[in-house]
């Protein structure tokens, strides 16, 4: 029935499971585990209990420990080998997904033509430009011929980030390297104005 697909459950995870089971009334529950958004700069996974008639004829079904997982098939392609764990820190409790599948950005260095050209574009036309306010912009990741940069120094919290990337980045970007088809900003503008360096 799990089609090859495997899901491993921490025992911890296991075990706030199976209390979130007992403490309902409903009998016959299983867990439905789905993918919401695979992008690699924010992958978002769901878990919800379901009864027994909301679970469909094309689901994966799997044993998690003591209870049924359920997956539909295109989050079962994507969650294969991924392990989930139960966290608790200072930031709050959840379910944390290691899923092998989707590749942090940045994770794997870049090379070949296009990421020469783009490189050099940042450093000798963007760079000295958002330099002059104390900034600084460095690729993290090309995929699909979409671009992810991050901004550092006075470019991070600057209420204007958006718009030196729209007007600015992204035309110089798309201009050396013309099969671009977007140039996202994946720096954590919220960590506020105060600008760190890594």
């Amino acid at each position: 029935m799990s089609d090859g697909v495997s899901i491993t459950f921490s025992e911890t995870a296991g075990e706030r499971i199976r209390t979130y089971i007992e403490e309902d009334d409903t009998t016959d529950l299983a867990v439905r585990v789905s993918v919401q958004n695979a992008s690699p700069v924010a992958p978002a996974y769901e878990m919800a209990l379901i009864e027994p008639d909301e679970r469909e004829d094309s689901d994966v079904a799997l044993d998690g420990g003591g209870f049924d997982v359920v997956v539909d098939p295109e989050s079962a392609r994507i969650l294969d080998g991924t392990s989930i764990d139960w966290v608790e820190s200072m930031h709050g409790s959840g379910f944390k997904f290691e899923n092998p599948n989707i590749k942090p950005l940045g994770a794997e260095p870049l090379e070949g033509p296009l990421a020469e050209r783009i490189q050099r574009v940042i450093d000798e036309r963007v760079n000295p430009g958002v330099a002059m306010h104390g900034g600084q912009i460095r690729l993290v990741d090309i995929r699909e011929n979409i671009v992810y940069v991050q901004m550092g120094g006075g470019c991070q919290g600057c209420g204007m980030a958006g718009v030196t990337l729209t007007q600015g980045i992204k035309e110089m970007i798309k201009e050396a390297a013309p099969e671009v088809v977007d140039v996202q900003d994946v720096t954590d503008h919220a960590a506020g104005s105060n600008p760190y360096y890594e």
